[in-house]
């Protein structure tokens, strides 16, 4: 017999994850595939495709009944290039319906908590802080992507790791163990800026986010250099993270979200900063699982498939 399920996707710029959930909250497959960034990834539709591939070819007869995406880079000026995308991807499969889009932001906070409102915190291959109110976004702060913002993300450290790599070749910085770990994770001799210019403009943007463990491993052994950097985006992200709460209820839940907030001296730093403001946040593991929530509460399923859900996240 055919089982009614809902599809939760959560795309960032690294990696692409999908949840295919029942009803009930149960999870009965997952897939992942490669980054689908709007603004830094190389092929996103792609990627949303394979993604829907990997995790249905395990879910078994199943009926689809709705489905949530979360799309970094999907927010009101990115919102329709990013359906467009997805609506590719979701139609080359011949699955029913029309997903529905979001913010990745939204299903990151989804992912934390089933409160309708409160505060979220992202920081991973991008960096963004926001106010959700019932699965929409209405305060945010940064999440501009890595040219124009994304103070205190990955590609942010990897992107501050790298210059001061470059100062401290020509003379301008003090020297730092970053100049030999990021060398060896880019691939090439340390100590040449020639060399180091051509690796990084080969890269796609959202690559440098694979730099920034080498810089809070150097900065956890103690090298000043990157510890001042891991520092400078512990603030960046609390003072992001305020100027959202600043609008939210008393007693809203936070949520942290993303690889640089799992663990490691960023999130040292942040949950210290918190905890200092009496905040003890929680921690959306998976967006996916978020998504796939806000997807349950779309086709009007009951909230205790949500709360299990979220349950058997943890």
């Amino acid at each position: 017999m055919s089982c009614d399920v809902v599809i939760g996707v959560d795309a960032g710029g690294t990696s692409t994850r999908c949840v295919v959930a029942a009803l009930d909250g149960r999870v009965l497959s997952r897939g992942r595939a490669g980054g689908a960034n709007q603004n830094s990834s190389a092929d996103p539709s792609a990627a949303f495709a394979e993604v829907l591939r990997a995790a249905l070819a395990p879910a078994g007869d199943v009926r689809v009944v709705g489905a949530v995406f979360g799309v970094a880079g999907a927010s009101e000026a990115g919102r329709e290039h990013a359906e467009a995308t997805v609506g590719r991807a979701w139609r080359a499969q011949e699955l029913p319906g029309t997903p529905v889009v979001r913010d990745d932001i939204t299903v990151a906070f989804a992912a934390g908590t089933a409160q309708r409102t409160g505060s979220v915190l992202i920081a991973g291959t991008g960096a963004a802080a926001a106010l959700v109110d019932d699965g929409e976004v209405v305060r945010r702060c940064d999440g501009y992507g890595w040219l124009l913002g994304d103070e205190g993300s990955a590609v942010w450290l990897g992107l501050a790791g790298l210059r001061a790599v470059m100062a401290g070749i020509d003379g301008r910085g003090p020297a730092t163990a970053l100049t030999t770990a990021l060398a060896a994770e880019l691939g090439i001799a340390p100590g040449d800026n020639q060399l180091i210019i051509r690796a990084v403009y080969a890269m796609h943007p959202a690559e440098l986010g694979r730099l920034a463990p080498e810089v809070a491993r150097a900065a956890t052994a103690g090298d000043g250099v990157a510890a001042s950097i891991v520092a400078q985006a512990a603030g960046l992200l609390l003072r992001n993270l305020g100027a959202v709460r600043a609008g939210a209820p008393a007693g809203a839940p936070v949520v942290l979200a993303g690889s640089l907030l799992a663990g490691g001296p960023v999130a040292d730093a942040v949950r210290e900063g918190l905890r200092g403001e009496g905040v003890r946040p929680g921690f959306g593991a998976d967006g996916a699982v978020g998504a796939a929530g806000l997807a349950l509460r779309a086709v009007g399923a009951p909230e205790s498939g949500y709360a299990a859900l979220l349950a058997r996240a943890q």
